[in-house]
C-alpha cells in the first residue's frame, strides 16, 4: 500500500478544523450587518475574527507549499489559492476578505473525498446566497437611492439574481453593489452548469449501466442456448446409439 505524503496527511487532518473556522468567519461577517447599528467593540471583535480566519487559511497554504515535494508545480496548480491569500493584502476591504475566504474554503472543500458533488453544490448555493445577501445589504443599506434596506430584501434579491430570474423590484445602485451582483450572476450560472452536467452524467451513467446489464443478459442467454443445443445433440446421439443396439 502506497504511503501518504506529508502534504496529503496535512490536508486530511486540517480539513474539518478549517471548515469550522469558515463557519466562524460566516458568523463574524454576518453579526455586524444583521445587528445594526453594531457597537464599535463588536465590530472590532468580528473584524479580528475575520482576519484571524483568513490568516489561518493563508498559513495552511504556506504549510502545504512547504510540504509539497514540487513547490513550483504546486504554485502553478494552486494559483487561485495564492490569489485568494494575497487578495486582502492589496487593499484591506472587508469584501476582499469575504471573497478570498470563500475561494479558499471552496478550494479546500473540493479536495475532500468524503464530500460528494451534491453536498458541495448545495453548500455552495447556500453559502453564496447568504454571503451575497449580507454583502449587498452592507453596501446598499445606507445608499440614498438604494431599495435593498432589510435582510429580507437582500435575500430575495440574491435568490432572483442567482437563478437569473431578475424581477427588477430590487437592484443595487452603488458601484460595489453592482460588482457583487456581477459576481453572484456568474456564480449562479456556473453552479447551474454544474447541476446540469451532474444530472446529465447521472443519466449517461444509468444508460451505460443498463446497456452493460442488457449485454450481460444477452450473453448469458446465448451461452444457455448453446448448452441446450449441445445437450440436445448429445441426447440425439445417445438415442441413435441405443437404436442401433
Amino acid at each position: 500500500m502506497k504511503e501518504e505524503s506529508a502534504q496529503v496527511r496535512w490536508e486530511r487532518r486540517t480539513q474539518r478544523p478549517l471548515l469550522a473556522l469558515a463557519v466562524l468567519f460566516a458568523v463574524a461577517y454576518a453579526v455586524p450587518i444583521v445587528v445594526s447599528p453594531a457597537s464599535e467593540k463588536l465590530t472590532t471583535a468580528c473584524t479580528a475574527v475575520e482576519w484571524g480566519v483568513w490568516a489561518a487559511f493563508a498559513a495552511d497554504y504556506g504549510v502545504r507549499l512547504w510540504l509539497s515535494p514540487a513547490r513550483p508545480a504546486f504554485v502553478r496548480t494552486h494559483w487561485l489559492d495564492l490569489v485568494a491569500v494575497l487578495l486582502p493584502l492589496i487593499q484591506p476591504l472587508r469584501l476582499l476578505r469575504l471573497v478570498s475566504t470563500l475561494l479558499l474554503v471552496q478550494r479546500r472543500a473540493r479536495m475532500a473525498s468524503q464530500i460528494r458533488l451534491t453536498t458541495y453544490v448545495a453548500g455552495a448555493v447556500v453559502g453564496l446566497l447568504m454571503f451575497g445577501s449580507l454583502a449587498v445589504l452592507s453596501v446598499e443599506r445606507e445608499s440614498p437611492d438604494g431599495n435593498i434596506r432589510t435582510l429580507g430584501d437582500a435575500v430575495w434579491w440574491s435568490f432572483t439574481t442567482m437563478t437569473t430570474v431578475g424581477y427588477g423590484d430590487h437592484a443595487p445602485t452603488t458601484g460595489l453593489g453592482r460588482v457583487i451582483a456581477v459576481g453572484l450572476m456568474l456564480s449562479g450560472i456556473a453552479l447551474l452548469g454544474v447541476v446540469t452536467a451532474n444530472i446529465a452524467a447521472w443519466f449517461i451513467s444509468r444508460f451505460e449501466k443498463d446497456d452493460v446489464e442488457e449485454r450481460r443478459q444477452t450473453e448469458a442467454i446465448r451461452l444457455l442456448t448453446d448448452e441446450v443445443r449441445a445437450l440436445r445433440a448429445e441426447v440425439a446421439s445417445l438415442r441413435s446409439t441405443t437404436a442401433e443396439r
